[in-house]
């Protein structure tokens, strides 16, 4: 298997796709409306961003939490081989459109990645690593193929695959609750035992959780944001993504997954 392209965020290599191929509407997220396809006013010429080290001071948490988990500089360095939307804007739409997709199959390349880095799910190493050599290989297609490529096709399998290693991990806490796609908007959690617990999609925002053990816990796309994390445990956690920390609140006591850093507005 040749080795998989970087799965974390690069912006040095990238023309600022997330900057103008996105959207976003005001919110306590955005300080502004963008539609896709208008740079953000924050974007420089350079392709960085002019405010990259006040985002949450000046109202846009939701860039600090976002992450095209390598997709941006797979785009502008390989499928388009280092030509960018406004050296020739001809292209733009073509490129915001590959780089929508890569987005997607980027993604679901982060999670097959972190579901082979969890020793208990070795019975499913080998699927794992075929569909992951599977999806590595539509997002190399060329431009033109990359856009055709239907996304939700891709990801049901991999759901399903990810659904059974979440429940073969999880399988030594059979009594752990299962809050799949829960509304636990503003929840005080702090005294769940939530050891294990299916949190898959579920709506934690602004939830409670300090000093909560999450060892096990799935948290597969759920929203922590403002979730208040300070002094919990999501060590042992499963698939916790740094975007999910970021929009977080915790503290220096909170203890994270080895590969994930600390957030700098933590205190």
């Amino acid at each position: 298997m040749r080795p998989l392209p970087v799965l974390v965020s690069d912006c040095r290599n990238c023309s600022g796709l997330c900057c103008v191929a996105t959207s976003f509407k005001k919110s306590a997220d955005f300080a502004i409306d963008r539609p896709a396809g208008r740079p953000c006013p924050n974007l420089g010429d350079d392709f960085a961003c002019r405010i990259h080290d006040r985002l949450r001071e000046r109202g846009f948490p939701g860039c600090v939490a976002f992450d095209c988990f390598g997709a941006g500089q797979r785009i502008t360095q390989s499928t388009f081989g280092g030509r960018t939307w406004r050296d020739e804007p001809a292209l733009a739409p073509d490129i915001f459109r590959a780089f929508m997709v890569m987005l997607d199959l980027h993604e679901i390349m982060w999670h097959l990645d972190a579901a082979l880095r969890i020793p208990a799910a070795e019975p499913l190493h080998e699927e794992l690593a075929a569909r992951l050599r599977q999806v590595d290989e539509l997002a190399d297609l060329p431009a033109d193929d990359l856009v055709t490529v239907d996304v939700a096709a891709v990801l049901a399998p991999v759901g399903d695959l990810l659904e059974r290693i979440s429940r073969l991990v999880r399988a030594g806490l059979p009594d752990a609750p299962d809050h799949q796609r829960a509304m636990l908007l503003g929840a005080d959690l702090r005294r769940a035992d939530l050891r294990g617990a299916n949190l898959r999609g579920a709506v934690l925002v602004g939830a409670d959780l300090r000093g909560v053990v999450l060892t096990l816990a799935d948290l597969t796309g759920a929203d922590l944001r403002g979730a208040k994390l300070a002094g919990g445990d999501l060590a042992g956690a499963l698939f916790v993504r740094q975007g999910q920390l970021e929009s977080a609140t915790g503290d220096g006591r909170t203890r994270l997954p080895a590969d994930l850093r600390r957030p700098a507005h933590w205190r």
